[in-house]
């Protein structure tokens, strides 16, 4: 009897709780690989857009034209947030309002912080689907050949036939549900491994954009503002780091 052949022949036999789980670990395995390749054309194109995105914004004469510059590259808004939150919680100087006597630094702290978590949850979104996928998938599996082999040792007590020929078929096609359940699991831990080490660094990234986007607006005003040295860096060589 063949592998595949097996396969089926075990799917055949088999019963409606056998048939549920193999169904799920279908649907868990088409989730991961669908997001999986979904995320990774995010993530990618997002790491390919960062340099040249953020050099121009450091390019731009002002603040309001260097967000304008951004959203033309940033096409999966990962910095766009960022910028934006800097450039409203610096234009907010109502007089008579609550939020203008909040200190400027703080104020444009509290709002890059808020776009920054903003940025992040996008780039961390469906990360947990991967990681549900990768550690229960094996159990999963688990469960199936357990309930296979309890169904295949009952229908044969039930045969009187107790021989070891007789045992060790039905037995080895109920372990090809934990053959599976592995099969959907370990695809799923290695792109949550690698997609998580692409966050990491688009993060890493965040971070300093909004270093520099606190301490540009929040120079003092008889201070020239000047875009920070890394970014002047990046600024002169964006297709050397592309």
């Amino acid at each position: 009897m063949t592998g595949s052949s097996g396969i089926l022949h075990y799917l055949e036999t088999s019963d409606a709780i056998t048939h549920g789980v193999a169904y799920v670990l279908l649907a868990m395995s088409i989730a991961s690989w669908c997001f999986l390749i979904v995320k990774s054309w995010i993530l990618t194109r997002a790491k390919r857009q960062a340099t040249p995105a953020i050099a121009q914004f450091w390019q731009a004469p002002t603040l309001a034209e260097g967000v304008a510059a951004l959203r033309r590259v940033d096409r999966e808004r990962v910095f766009t947030p960022l910028a934006e939150a800097a450039l409203h919680a610096a234009e907010v100087d109502i007089p008579g309002a609550l939020l203008a006597r909040v200190e400027r630094g703080e104020r444009v702290l509290r709002a890059l912080r808020q776009a920054l978590n903003v940025s992040q949850r996008r780039l961390e979104f469906g990360q947990v689907l991967l990681a549900s996928v990768g550690s229960t998938a094996p159990f999963v599996g688990l469960l199936g050949t357990v309930w296979g082999i309890y169904h295949a040792l009952g229908s044969i007590a039930a045969s009187g036939q107790a021989q070891i020929e007789n045992v060790a078929g039905p037995v080895g096609e109920a372990l090809i549900m934990t053959a599976f359940g592995l099969v959907v699991a370990i695809p799923a831990v290695l792109a949550y491994n690698v997609l998580g080490r692409m966050v990491r660094q688009l993060s890493e990234e965040l971070d300093g954009f909004a270093h520099d986007l606190h301490a540009y607006v929040c120079a003092p005003a008889d201070q020239p503002r000047t875009q920070p040295q890394a970014q002047q860096a990046q600024a002169r060589t964006p297709e050397a780091q592309r």
